[in-house]
């Protein structure tokens, strides 16, 4: 065994031991609060988180496929402009845009106040009240629809334009086409984007805690820190985790066995068909509405609401929260990258069961919400701190956590959430460069990390690149594992965020959320100029 091998066995061990903790503790451990929230508790769990993900599944595959079939097959005003706006809506964390639309729609704000001082019209709060599922499915579906949007559109855009035109030539319309041929061959496009989608609202505590909708994460809070009973929340953990094996194995299945691929090497692309007049007007005015409601609306009113109080926010503190912010996610990124290296080219170099199970453990952490890996490595370091309480005595320090109450534990829960990101922008370059070069150099008598460090990692500069902006961006607006793990009096912008929407003070809340949208839309925008910088 290599030293690439250890160091990847080693990495896999660590991303492995949170969640066996989980499991095992499930069935070894005994909870004191168990019996009572699997008989008045569990139920409404299941049935509100079920609820919330079918909606919002079924929500988000309607406006991310009509989206990215519109963009990709029709030409209108501003759909190069389109292309990219309808991904911006990612930029604003869900919790942030949940808050944001609440101070828009209560009775304070901006509509009701409008209504009442103009018009002198009252309305009945019940219709404005968002605070609640419908509320939560709302916000979900329009700022992570995205994930559908983009994995779509890049299915459609490569897809043969001889498919389409059959259709048209066999008299089929427009929206007999779409739902007898797009559909048909996009369902695995389709069906990855929204199970994202999923995962992400299972990953979600600031919209569920603040509309107060009971699911998992919130469940796992309030029974860790309100009841003081990790082995229940552990329990609770253990139950999602289940659920999202049943989400993976229910995508797997809806993938299916069918594979449409080429039958000839001669490829034409889709041809965009120009829409004209009403046409035209309908589908600007379908991509302006989810433009501005998933991004343009809640940015302007959080624009707004920071010139009202910038002056009192803006202060030492707040640069600290900035600093903790891109420390954590700088580190963290970094961290990310070499671990994802590490893997990544022990897969690539060694084709056997091992490689390809390591690669594929890597992929697990992003598939379990942060709330489950932070009850996870919260029990491995307390146990750790546990082991070395008598370590601590031998050097003058007092049998204490230390280790779990760290910075360090923080990141280490960033590096197994995110680890899957950048391993599948690194897998992808390795994938582009293949292993010629890296053949070529051997022969000429150089071995395998000179190799790698002169030859290998030169050529896949890009995508190294691009993963940690992605995980840097994921880190920056990452809520449950940062609320729960963070060190005492260690605050990000996010948490402030959260921490002053929960204490009802939204305006206050509105300088960090902006500061958290402005430092992704950066990144997103460099990740962008690294993209076309590759492909030129």
């Amino acid at each position: 065994m290599n030293t690439w091998s250890l160091l990847s066995m080693i990495i896999v061990v660590l991303i492995l031991l949170p969640n066996l903790t989980i499991l095992i503790n499930f069935f070894t451990q005994q909870a004191e609060n168990w019996a009572h929230i699997q008989e008045f508790i569990l139920p409404n769990l299941i049935k509100s988180t079920g609820l919330l993900i079918l909606c919002t599944g079924i929500l988000a595959i309607i406006i991310g496929t009509s989206l990215a079939w519109l963009v990709s097959a029709y030409d209108f005003p501003l759909k190069n402009f389109f292309k990219w706006g309808l991904i911006l809506p990612l930029a604003i964390p869900p919790y942030i845009a949940g808050y944001t639309y609440n101070g828009i729609l209560n009775y304070t704000g901006a509509i009701q106040t409008t209504l009442r001082n103009k018009w002198n019209i009252e309305i009945n709060q019940t219709y404005f009240d968002i605070l609640n599922l419908p509320g939560a499915v709302f916000i979900f579906t329009l700022f992570l629809f995205p994930y559908v949007y983009m994995i779509t559109r890049a299915f459609l855009q490569n897809q043969s334009a001889s498919l389409i035109e059959n259709a048209r030539l066999l008299g089929r319309g427009p929206l007999e086409i779409f739902f007898r041929v797009v559909l048909p061959i996009s369902r695995g496009a389709i069906v990855g984007g929204v199970s994202l989608v999923l995962l992400e609202v299972l990953n979600d505590y600031g919209v569920v805690q603040y509309f107060g909708v009971p699911t998992f994460s919130t469940a796992i809070f309030q029974t860790w820190f309100g009841m003081g009973d990790l082995n229940a929340a552990i329990k609770l953990s253990a139950t999602l985790m289940f659920i999202v094996f049943a989400i993976l194995v229910l995508e797997k299945f809806l993938r299916g066995r069918k594979k449409y691929s080429y039958t000839t090497t001669k490829i034409r692309s889709l041809q965009p068909i120009k829409l004209t007049r009403s046409k035209a007007w309908t589908a600007f005015s379908y991509c302006t509405f989810i433009f501005s409601l998933g991004f343009l609306i809640p940015l302007v009113q959080l624009i707004s609401w920071m010139l009202l109080t910038y002056e009192k926010i803006i202060s030492l503190e707040f640069l600290e929260l900035i600093w903790n912010s891109l420390l954590v996610s700088i580190v963290g990124a970094a961290m990310i990258i070499v671990f994802a290296v590490i893997i990544a080219n022990f897969a690539r170099m060694h084709e056997s069961f091992i490689s390809k199970a390591s690669a594929r453990i890597t992929i697990l952490g992003y598939s379990i919400p942060g709330a489950v890996i932070a009850v996870g490595i919260s029990t491995v370091f307390i146990q750790i701190d546990n082991l070395l309480f008598e370590f601590y005595g031998l050097i003058g320090l007092d049998a204490s956590l230390y280790i779990s109450t760290s910075l360090f534990m923080l990141i280490s829960a960033y590096v197994i959430r995110f680890l899957a990101i950048g391993y599948n922008s690194l897998e992808a370059g390795f994938d582009k460069v293949g292993n010629k070069f890296t053949e070529a150099s051997r022969m000429l008598g150089m071995n395998i990390t000179a190799t790698f460090f002169k030859v290998d990692l030169k050529m896949v500069k890009g995508p190294l690149i691009s993963g940690f902006i992605l995980a840097f961006i994921e880190i920056i607006k990452e809520l449950p594992l940062t609320l729960i793990l963070r060190p005492f009096n260690f605050n990000t912008l996010s948490t402030k965020a959260f921490q002053y929407a929960s204490d009802e003070q939204i305006h206050e809340a509105s300088l960090a959320s902006i500061m958290i949208v402005i430092i992704s839309a950066l990144a997103i925008y460099i990740f962008h100029q690294v993209l076309e910088k590759e492909s030129n």
